[in-house]
């Protein structure tokens, strides 16, 4: 059975730091594709950062330089680090895990940065 667990949300203050963990078990974590994505109110999931088996990352536009994705395979584990915090960036966090052609969704963290 898949298991996908974030942690780490809460309240933080407009340019503050965070840092989100997301721990798999049930996958052979080392060889997928894992991320985060997040939906705010009223809009669309949207992509935050992916980074590949391989170790390949990618960044939505509005993170770039501000947000740093990490994995430890060891541990099964990857982190989204989140600096410089914007009240836009206040969304629900949900971790994903994709193993072709399975993807799988963590039940989401809440994060909420005041201005």
């Amino acid at each position: 059975q898949v298991q996908v667990v974030e942690s780490g949300g809460g309240l933080v203050q407009t340019g503050g730091s965070q840092r989100l963990s997301c721990a798999a078990s049930g996958v052979i974590f080392s060889i997928s594709g894992v991320g985060w994505y997040r939906q705010a109110p009223g809009k669309q999931r949207e992509l935050v950062s992916g980074i590949t088996g391989g170790g390949k990352t990618n960044y939505a536009d509005s993170v770039k330089g501000r947000f740093t994705i990490s994995r430890d395979n060891a541990k099964n584990t990857v982190y989204l680090q989140m600096n410089s915090l914007k009240p836009e960036d206040t969304a629900i966090y949900y971790c994903y895990i994709r193993q072709p052609p399975y993807t799988y969704w963590g039940q989401g963290t809440q994060v909420t940065v005041s201005s």
